[in-house]
């Protein structure tokens, strides 16, 4: 049986749809004071129950939802409950860069344990580390198949390098540059001021780029000040054109304009995060994740092997 929250229901009617099932008719409403009521109007005793809410702003009342609909499925004596979080909130912070701070990634794992969850499901973690924050199962999903399936299509004809944001992101770039053929390596070199959120400094591009399109991956694009700094970057020191490929499209702020304004060619994101109508633009290329997550679920459901979605890669 397959559960929606209302942060992206057009995400799990897809899900269900290629499942060949409907979703599990639930009410679901705030009450006056913000608080939300749940209630599945079906029985689900002894149910492998599949619950998906992608963790969307506003973020802390779509987890809250998340955590309420687990609950409720552990109370009505559902027999397995897998948690689908697409973009699974607060991944970024996964570690303490200074003292008395949070590690709120481990948190999020531990409050759905507590609530009930027996699986975990998502997609392309902002670091795979968090995947040990959970006890029990992970599935991490990864998006760079559908992302470089696009890319490869559409600009398998031009030569091609593989660009990281920063350093941290080398291994993704790597696992990307091999699935394109070996295209060449670089990597943005980039300063952060710890104290100032969602702000850095692109500095200078290190590798080969030069009359190539540079195919700049990343997790997601948050206020976009990052990636754009780094396609400039990258024009700078000629590359012929620069496309973006990044799985969550979280569009906070200035994203928007930041990227329609962008010396960019085409942003290629996936739908794992609902993208309002205000917030497309002409560059804008999304992708469905729905086909990659119900075969997931399938293979959960029949104890088949999630890794073999990825060649053994997973």
């Amino acid at each position: 049986m397959v559960f929606s929250g209302r942060a992206h229901p057009a995400l799990s009617k897809e899900v269900a749809r290629l499942l060949g099932i409907g979703l599990v008719p639930t009410a679901l409403y705030d009450f006056a004071n913000g608080e939300i009521y749940v209630r599945y109007e079906e029985s689900v005793r002894g149910c492998d129950a599949f619950v998906i809410q992608s963790h969307t702003a506003p973020i802390n009342e779509a987890i809250m939802e998340h955590l309420i609909m687990v609950d409720a499925l552990k109370r009505a004596s559902a027999k397995r409950i897998t948690v689908i979080q697409p973009f699974y909130g607060y991944a970024r912070q996964d570690k303490k860069h200074r003292g008395r701070e949070p590690i709120s990634a481990r948190l999020m794992a531990d409050m759905f344990k507590v609530a009930g969850a027996d699986r975990l499901m998502t997609v392309d973690l902002h670091t795979a580390q968090i995947q040990g924050y959970f006890d029990g199962p992970v599935d991490h999903l990864l998006a760079m198949p559908i992302l470089a399936d696009h890319v490869e299509e559409k600009y398998g004809g031009e030569p091609l390098a593989v660009v990281s944001p920063d350093a941290g992101r080398i291994k993704v770039a790597e696992a990307w540059s091999e699935r394109l053929g070996g295209a060449p390596l670089a990597f943005i070199h980039k300063t952060r001021n710890i104290d100032r959120p969602n702000e850095s400094q692109a500095n200078r591009v290190v590798g080969e780029v030069e009359g190539r399109v540079c195919v700049l991956v990343d997790d997601l694009i948050d206020t976009g000040g990052t990636i754009v700094q780094a396609a400039e970057a990258l024009k700078a020191d000629g590359a012929a054109d620069v496309v973006i490929a990044a799985t969550h499209a979280v569009f906070s702020g200035p994203a928007v304009d930041r990227l329609k304004n962008s010396v960019v060619r085409e942003v290629v994101v996936t739908n794992t995060l609902p993208i309002a109508d205000e917030c497309r633009f002409d560059k804008l290329t999304e992708l469905s994740i729905a086909p990659l997550l119900s075969r997931a679920v399938r293979e959960v459901f029949e104890d088949g092997s999630v890794t073999s979605l990825f060649n053994g890669r997973a």
